[in-house]
């Protein structure tokens, strides 16, 4: 399900650490990788030349720490705007998964920084793996879906199930935030939870595929309550959905609404401790 990466580089840092950790599961060793780094336009020629020649070193040095076999990578050293430039480029290889640095801004700011992660995340429908300055990167083991039975949820379950089944003692951890939710909060018994008729189909699939399952309730705000529980659970990788709502006449433009308004995805992309895998479902 994930064999081609798209992994966009602006020097070493965690998006090079997550890689390398996904790498040794084995239902992704084997995927082609790209990276990539953009060069944006210089003011001078002098200027163009030392930053094209600084990005070849920041290629060959994501290269050499991830250990990448020659023969499944493919380097690319790009100019222009680079949020521009990472979407044409995911969608030359057609890649399945992009993985990019983060910083962490909040809307507004994402905005006026010219954030690319953010930009890329709006403009391109591919499942997108964000890994901020400031968290702390560990080994797959554990990953949160933030389940709700929603087409862009199973698409985050079928990811993790993708993932988790070759991870020996890995674990699916299910949490449903609903805002109505009446009894029991915090962590749910597997019988109970397969009672549930929006947990219960997922809890099957797990099943299936011999994934170790554990399922988490709450209520409130679904943002706070899913980074909250992603940082008690301990997970090491969080997924969300997030359903593009926009007009295909839009598809082009960024959804200025969902960036400064009250998007699930940005915030939590904003606010989780650990990294965070969005993907969207497309209509």
């Amino acid at each position: 399900m994930i064999e081609k990466i798209l992994l966009a580089v602006s020097g070493l840092g965690h998006a090079e650490e997550m890689l390398k950790n996904l790498k040794e599961i084995p239902s992704i060793g084997q995927a082609k990788v790209t990276v990539l780094h953009v060069v944006p336009s210089q003011a001078t020629s002098a200027g163009m030349t030392t930053k094209l020649e600084e990005g070849d070193k920041i290629i060959a040095n994501a290269v050499e720490y991830l250990g990448l076999d020659p023969s499944r990578t493919v380097t690319m050293l790009r100019q222009g705007e680079p949020k521009d430039v990472v979407c044409q480029v995911a969608d030359e290889v057609d890649a399945d998964l992009i993985i990019m640095g983060s910083r962490g801004l909040k809307r507004l700011q994402a905005i006026l920084s010219n954030s690319v992660s953010q930009y890329v995340f709006q403009l391109s429908s591919r499942p997108m793996l964000l890994v901020k300055d400031d968290i702390y990167v560990k080994k797959i083991n554990r990953i949160m879906v933030a389940y709700d039975g929603s087409d862009a949820a199973k698409q985050c379950l079928q990811l993790a199930l993708f993932l988790l089944r070759d991870i020996k003692g890995g674990q699916l951890v299910l949490a449903y935030v609903n805002k109505n939710l009446s009894g029991k909060q915090g962590e749910v018994a597997l019988a109970a939870a397969e009672k549930d008729p929006v947990l219960a189909g997922a809890i099957a699939e797990a099943k299936k595929q011999g994934v170790q399952t554990r399922c988490v309730t709450s209520m409130g705000k679904p943002g706070e309550e899913i980074c909250r529980l992603s940082e008690d659970m301990s997970v090491d990788l969080l997924m969300l959905g997030s359903p593009d709502r926009r007009p295909s006449v839009a598809k082009s433009f960024v959804d200025i609404d969902r960036l400064i308004g009250s998007s699930l995805s940005d915030y939590v992309r904003v606010n989780a401790t650990c990294p965070v895998l969005l993907a969207r479902t497309v209509g």
